[in-house]
């Protein structure tokens, strides 16, 4: 078990939807938290919520996550606020939601920038203080898409593929020269946000679109247990045993269960 209380936790896309919420969840288990995000009035206004739970140390950062320069200075100020990070979750991301052939070429760096680089970045910027201190817990948002391309979201799933990717390599990586530094990926389907307004799943017993306290109580979860990898809901866990199938039959299983048509009402959080 992890312990959350007088730990140094960052969040980056804090200042919305689970990463509001999780930042509320650390704080009431008396962790020191921070939050970064590109929304200066929503930070200001979730920095509040968090001060407003008793004993809650919060301090919020403007930072856009896609400009290294940006993010090795807030790390600095960070620290520098509130002591070397402890917990680091990557959250901060973005979603396009269109046709391959539509998706304009500044939104697809977009994506890599957010999605992708910027874990680097993060990790760059604390992993070294948390390898010397023989402590610390990396947290990366994926998303179920990361284990099966889905139409529409091609710039989406290829950046939470290259997510899990990275928080696999890091955990080979750690085990040998930080063994106690933990990382935990985490797998959710659709989260019912804006950024994901509009979806629709065909079967929402099988696959739920899940709601946000749900998630950001299962991801804190996680960081106290130790758990190496979230994945909701339990039909997603089959998505790596139909990959033995033909590729037919297993485009034939993902287009049955409505996976494909999950995006055609998509709308986001600007209709």
């Amino acid at each position: 078990m992890s312990e959350i209380a007088g730990r140094h936790a960052l969040v980056t896309g804090g200042a919305s939807g689970i990463g509001r919420l999780m930042a509320k969840k650390l704080a009431a288990l008396g962790g020191r938290v921070s939050i970064w995000d590109i929304n200066a009035a929503n930070l200001e206004a979730v920095v509040a919520e968090l001060r407003a739970i008793p004993g809650c140390q919060a301090q919020g950062f403007v930072c856009d996550v896609s400009d290294r320069a940006q993010v090795y200075a807030r790390a600095d100020e960070t620290t520098a606020a509130a002591g070397p990070v402890d917990i680091l979750i990557n959250n901060a991301g973005v979603v396009s939601g269109k046709d391959f052939l539509d998706l304009p070429d500044e939104k697809i760096e977009a994506t890599f920038d957010v999605n992708v680089l910027a874990l680097f970045w993060t990790g760059k910027a604390f992993l070294p203080s948390m390898i010397s201190r023989g402590s610390g817990h990396i947290v990366t948002i994926a998303s179920a898409s990361g284990l099966i391309g889905v139409a529409r979201l091609g710039d989406y799933s290829a950046s939470k593929w290259a997510a899990i990717g990275f928080d696999e390599s890091l955990r080979a990586e750690l085990r040998t020269i930080a063994p106690h530094v933990i990382t935990t990926v985490i797998c959710p389907y659709y989260i019912n946000t804006g950024m994901f307004r509009g979806v629709r799943s065909r079967f929402p017993f099988l696959l739920p679109i899940l709601e946000e306290d749900y998630v950001a109580e299962q991801v804190v979860r996680s960081i106290r247990t130790n758990k190496r990898r979230l994945i909701m809901p339990w039909l997603v866990h089959v998505v790596p045993v139909i990959r033995f199938l033909p590729v037919g039959l297993f485009d034939w299983v993902a287009n049955f269960l409505g996976v494909n048509a999950s995006m055609e009402k998509f709308v986001g959080r600007n209709p």
